[in-house]
């Protein structure tokens, strides 16, 4: 029995999603390039808050806020305590505690998708940032994370998608039979 050859090269659509997806990297580009900031966190929030529905975004970028919010937050602690404490500790410990407490409260919060991006911040901050930049970076990350992740909700809410328009008007729909319900 032959299987069907699946071609090597594919070329997929242009969608709204894709087209979405660019607008909002690039005003976000454009907005930090005239404020001479540099745009790569607030690029990466806006690919990740731009779903095919307004709620996909809203879980994907969410997560990826929380996730850089938690893990950024517990980075500049433990950073402090693995390379400018003036007492000994072992480092694995305090790289032990400092990512089970990510992995923790993300999932306090219900947030498993917030756990690969707060544990790459974790470490980003841990291992490449100098001791002089290390709070502001971390702020600026989790910051532009948010910005980028806002813009895409808000384009993404702005230009429904063709799914997001069809449950706005069921909504709507239900929202005027409960009204007449009551009345």
């Amino acid at each position: 029995m032959d299987t069907p050859h699946k071609p090597f090269l594919h070329f997929p659509k242009v969608g709204g999603r894709m087209i979405k997806t660019v607008a909002a990297a690039t005003l976000v580009a454009l907005v930090y390039g005239l404020i001479d900031r540099n745009a790569c966190f607030a690029c990466i929030g806006a690919v990740y808050g731009m779903g095919g529905m307004v709620r996909e975004g809203l879980k994907t970028g969410g997560n990826r806020f929380i996730g850089t919010l938690i893990g950024g937050l517990l980075a500049i602690p433990f950073y402090w305590l693995l390379n400018l404490a003036p007492f000994q500790r072992p480092d694995w410990l305090g790289l032990g505690l400092g990512l089970f407490l990510v992995l923790y409260i993300s999932s306090m919060f219900g947030a498993s998708g917030a756990i690969q991006p707060g544990t790459v911040v974790f470490f980003v901050v841990l291992y490449t940032v100098t001791p002089e930049r290390y709070i502001s970076y971390t702020l600026a990350r989790i910051l532009d994370t948010g910005i980028g992740v806002w813009v895409a909700l808000a384009i993404n809410w702005l230009f429904p998608s063709p799914r997001d328009r069809q449950s706005r008007a069921e909504k709507a729909q239900r929202a005027a039979e409960a009204a007449k319900t009551e009345e």
